[in-house]
């Protein structure tokens, strides 16, 4: 397990877009035996679509997202009450279903998706977010792996919700000029002393990855120097106030 959980951090630390997050989940669930995720986040603004993450069947996932079906179904119904990771699936909810509820579970089991098991990211910075493992039934094997590394999906969870939030979020607009959440987050350290080298090991980045950030928030600031860029952002915020 040791190895599995190396192998997703270091994955997910070298992550550059939501296909790189996608494989390297789906690597360690497979290598897990838990071969069928989802992530879904809530947005940000009422009325957006939830950001998804998942190697569910797309037909499936379209028609989920089109009927914005994240309104009724149980899964995030429960996660947005309880911060716990939980099992579900028909016969397992802790309250009556209701009709929408048991077509909408009705509808995902035609897709292999009958049951499965829940963490829930209740995040203080933003929306909150569940990543599921689901399965075409509750199979021994299944609840096995659900039950020994319980506490490993859970942490893996965080770290992934951790990394995707700042890949999915929308850009941030400092004076006039958009930074990627990325360019903002090495720009903020920048603003408190860290160095590239302390921002990397503070981001779990490399001191190049760090400095390719801060040189790109220089570039779009129009500016040459990192402190020229931080007085830009420290501006920016106090005309906020």
């Amino acid at each position: 397990m040791h190895r599995i959980f190396q192998s997703f951090i270091d994955g997910i630390a070298n992550s550059t877009d939501v296909e790189d997050l996608q494989n390297t989940l789906a690597r360690a669930g497979a290598a897990l035996d838990l071969n069928c995720f989802a992530y879904l986040a809530l947005p940000y603004r009422r009325g957006d679509i939830p950001h998804l993450i998942s190697t569910y069947p797309t037909k499936w996932t379209d028609h989920y997202l089109r009927n914005r079906y994240e309104k009724v179904d149980p899964v995030i119904v429960e996660s947005l009450k309880n911060a716990e990771p939980f099992e579900w699936g028909i016969g397992l909810s802790p309250t009556p279903l209701s009709k929408a509820q048991y077509d909408l579970f009705a509808e995902a089991a035609q897709f292999g998706i009958r049951c499965g098991f829940t963490v829930p990211v209740h995040d203080p910075r933003g929306p909150i977010a569940a990543i599921t493992f689901a399965a075409d039934e509750r199979r021994p094997a299944f609840q096995r792996c659900i039950e020994r590394n319980r506490h490993v999906l859970q942490l893996m969870a965080l770290y992934f919700h951790a990394h995707a939030r700042r890949k999915l979020a929308p850009e941030r607009v400092i004076d006039g000029v958009p930074l990627s959440p990325r360019e903002l987050e090495c720009l903020e350290w920048a603003a408190q002393g860290k160095s590239a080298w302390e921002i990397g090991r503070l981001l779990n980045i490399s001191r190049r990855t760090a400095a390719f950030h801060l040189d790109n928030a220089k570039t779009k600031f129009g500016v040459r120097t990192i402190c020229q860029a931080v007085a830009k952002l420290a501006a920016a915020k106090s005309t906020s106030e």
